[in-house]
Order: structure tokens, then C-alpha cells, then sequence
């Protein structure tokens, strides 16, 4: 009897098909796709340290959430407003269920008296958390090889890396201090249109983008719809920070403004609610002309690639959502505004901590800065030595604080460099106040 391979350094056994790496899709090497797992896998092995990385909702929100509650509710509402029998809303539950989902109605409601956008529920698509909503709208709209997205950059990951899942090409328009630049966009558009590519849509998050923290004014607003209009441009909406504006500075979105339908919305319960039901939703109000003349909203269109991927989104999950927000009066503005005031007092904080802990000499005498954002989660530092994986890993062995590599946002070159993001959504703030001081410490040691 042959004696059985010996096992390998890596710690995989002998024998056996192996695939080779490049026989695999080019995006799951792709440093996009790495980065959330690189995050989680340091942050696992330094658990005592004070981590500035996940943009993660405040865990104490979770305290007296009931998910039974919530489902009771929702059963009620079911049966009391809906007419159905309590057999078939066990049903309801239960079973596979629609593939556009079955809360649709209560989320319509929801954006009209929260948001202002008037939207049937027929044109509401609920998702798999917003991933799934980036990804069944980029695999509907760009249906050709020479449509390409345009991003801003630095850009959210996620929506890179659905685009990278696809083939589709991403294009992106730079970022500067004030935000992105319309000419910019423009230019960009001109480019790709000059080289035989066609720019179907564009991803923006106006209010408190993740990761530059950046806002649109009202004014480049109104200018961006009449751009897309111009250039023949959908625009991909990404709202999830704008509840943590100060009420009297809250904006519209661009969807409530949107008066050509050129605005897709993408949305999410994860900041508001809880992340853990996995709900997200989109808001396709596109008319879409079939062959023979007929017309359906683009909603049924995503609704029918969505049975592909996840066949529906659990219908015990929308039950939570549905029973949170008819606890609500069937608005997110309550529940919204007290937890955006929590994020806006963390960020307060430690915008204050890194204000007294780098004073003004410093910050000029060694080249360090940061933004200051009136909302969401993150700020960005730019510092006067490179911030990469090595140094993250450094950081969190020798000072216990983690952060995130901004380089990880950069899609059109080698951007982010000497910066880093800081999230203040997961922490209290004695933690921010601790978190800071280790950084300042790091700080020290390289400057």
C-alpha cells in the first residue's frame, strides 16, 4: 500500500484537482474584493483593540430590539389591514414568497412621508441588503461590453466590486477637497464616449459618502440631474448616511428631485434598523418599452434577474422590517433622527479628539490633516508616511488600534496612500477618546 502524501506547508493535504488561480474569474484576486475580508481577519486576531475600521451601525441599538415583537406586529398587520387569515400569513412567512418582495407597499409609504419620493410600490424591488440592489441594476442596465459606470473617486467598495463581478468597466471621475467636479464628470464622459464606450450610469452617494465623508450642496444637485439629462445619463442614488444630517440642514435626495426619472435608488435598513435582517430595497420607477409596445416599470425587470441570484429575499426578514417600521407609524423619521443624532455626537467627538490630541503646530510642522464632516460615519487623515496593509498590521499589534487603508477606495490609481479612514460609528466615546490617543502614539513613532 502506497504511503499517503505528506501534508504541505500550507497546510492543505496532498492529492487531488487542483485549480490553477488564473483559471479562476480575474475580479476574486482582485484587491477590491480582499479588502472587507483583510479588515475582518485583522480585526479577529486583535480583538482587544479600539477599531476606527468597520462603518458598522453602534451595537448598543440592538438592546431591547424584539424580533418576535416585530414579527407579531407584522402578522397583525397582515391580517387586521391585509385580510389575510392567520394561516395564510404563517404562509407568508414561511414560504419562498414573492420575488420582488412583500413589504414593498410599506417602503413606498415610508419614502413618500419620509423622503418625497413618490413612488409606486410596483416600482419597489426589496433586496438582499443594498448589495444585491447594486448588483441586479448594474447586470440590467449595462448589457453591452462597451457600457462602462462612472464612480466617483475614491469610491465605495461595494459597488466596485459588483461591477468587477460583471465585466463591467468602471470609469471614474477624480475627486477633489470640495467634492467631485460636474466638469470633471463631463470630461470623463466625453473620454469614454471618444473611445467607442458607452456611459450608462453613474454612482454617487450625495450625502456623506463613504469614504470621503464628502456632501453635495443643493445646488450641485439640481445641476448633476440636468447634466444626466443632457449627457443621457441614469444616475445610481446610494442614500444610507443621509439620516444622520442635522435636521436643519437635511437636503432632498436627488430621487425626491428627480423630474425625467433618471434616478435610481438604492436604499438600506441596515443603518437605521438592524443590519442582521439582510433588507434592502430599490427604487426603479423607469418605464421600460417591450417589442411589442407594452410598457412595465424597470423594477420587473430587476425583480426577474433577482430570482436568478437569491430567488427572494426571506420573508421572515422583511417581516422584522415591515413590523419595525409599522411600529414606527409607517415612517423611518423617529427611529432615523435619534440615531443620527447619536452618530453626529460620536462624530463631534472625535473630530474634538484629534483637534486636542494634534494641535495646529503639529499638524502644519509634519504635513497632517483631516476633513470635517458634518455627518455620517467616517473621516479621512492624511498623513506624512505611507499608511498600508503593513503598517495597519503594526498598528494594531503595537498600539492596538486599527483603521482602515484609504488606498482601498482608490480605483483610478494609486491614490490614498498617505491616508486613512476613521470610523466612529461602531464605538462610545470613551473608546473614540482611547482609539485617538493609540493613534497619536503611532503618529509619534513615525514622525
Amino acid at each position: 500500500m502506497a504511503a499517503a502524501d505528506p501534508p504541505r506547508g500550507d497546510g492543505f493535504g496532498g492529492g487531488g484537482f487542483e485549480l490553477d488561480r488564473s483559471s479562476l474569474h480575474p475580479a476574486v484576486g482582485d484587491p477590491v474584493l480582499g479588502s472587507m475580508n483583510f479588515l475582518n481577519e485583522v480585526m479577529s486576531r486583535f480583538p482587544q483593540a479600539v477599531s476606527f475600521a468597520p462603518g458598522a451601525p453602534f451595537a448598543g441599538f440592538f438592546e431591547g430590539v424584539s424580533v418576535n415583537r416585530y414579527l407579531d406586529r407584522y402578522v397583525r398587520y397582515l391580517c387586521e389591514e391585509r385580510g389575510l387569515t392567520a394561516q395564510q400569513a404563517q404562509q407568508l412567512l414561511l414560504q419562498y414568497g414573492a420575488t420582488a418582495g412583500h413589504i414593498n407597499r410599506l417602503v413606498a409609504d415610508a419614502l413618500r412621508s419620509d423622503e418625497g419620493i413618490d413612488a409606486p410600490a410596483e416600482a419597489v424591488v426589496v433586496t438582499v441588503g443594498c448589495q444585491e440592489a447594486m448588483f441586479v441594476t448594474l447586470r440590467a442596465l449595462c448589457a453591452r461590453r462597451e457600457d462602462v459606470l462612472l464612480v466617483v473617486d475614491p469610491c465605495y467598495a461595494g459597488i466596485a466590486g459588483a461591477a468587477r463581478l460583471l465585466d463591467v468597466e468602471i470609469r471614474t471621475v477624480p475627486q477633489g477637497e470640495g467634492g467631485f467636479d460636474l466638469d470633471e464628470l463631463r470630461r470623463v464622459h466625453r473620454a469614454a464616449r471618444a473611445e467607442g464606450r458607452n456611459p450608462r450610469a453613474f454612482y454617487v452617494v450625495p450625502d456623506f459618502a463613504n469614504p470621503s465623508g464628502d456632501r453635495m450642496g443643493p445646488q450641485a444637485r439640481r445641476e448633476l440631474l440636468s447634466l444626466a439629462e443632457e449627457l443621457d445619463l441614469l444616475i445610481l442614488e446610494d442614500n444610507p448616511y443621509g439620516f444622520t444630517a442635522d435636521p436643519d440642514t437635511a437636503l432632498p435626495t436627488l430621487k425626491s428631485m428627480d423630474e425625467r426619472r433618471r434616478v435610481v435608488y438604492l436604499g438600506t435598513f441596515a443603518k437605521v434598523y438592524v443590519p442582521g435582517a439582510r433588507v434592502g430595497f430599490v427604487v426603479a420607477d423607469q418605464r421600460v418599452r417591450d417589442e411589442d409596445g407594452r410598457r412595465h416599470y424597470l423594477a420587473s425587470d430587476l425583480t426577474a434577474i433577482k430570482s436568478m441570484i437569491t430567488v427572494n429575499t426571506s420573508p421572515i426578514s422583511q417581516a422584522v422590517v415591515g413590523g419595525m417600521i409599522l411600529e414606527s407609524g409607517g415612517t423611518l423619521a423617529v427611529v432615523a433622527r435619534e440615531k443620527g443624532a447619536f452618530y453626529r455626537r460620536n462624530l463631534a467627538h472625535l473630530l474634538d479628539a484629534l483637534e486636542r490630541r494634534f494641535p495646529p503646530e503639529l499638524r502644519e510642522r509634519v504635513g497632517l490633516g483631516w476633513n470635517s464632516p458634518q455627518g455620517g460615519f467616517f473621516v479621512v487623515m492624511t498623513m506624512p508616511f505611507e499608511t498600508d496593509e503593513k503598517l495597519l498590521e503594526y498598528s494594531a499589534r503595537e498600539f492596538g488600534v486599527l483603521w482602515t487603508p484609504m488606498r482601498h477606495f482608490y480605483l483610478g490609481g494609486s491614490g490614498g496612500t498617505h491616508q486613512l479612514r476613521l470610523s466612529c460609528s461602531y464605538l462610545v466615546p470613551e473608546q473614540i477618546e482611547d482609539g485617538v490617543e493609540r493613534l497619536a502614539r503611532l503618529v509619534e513613532t513615525l514622525i
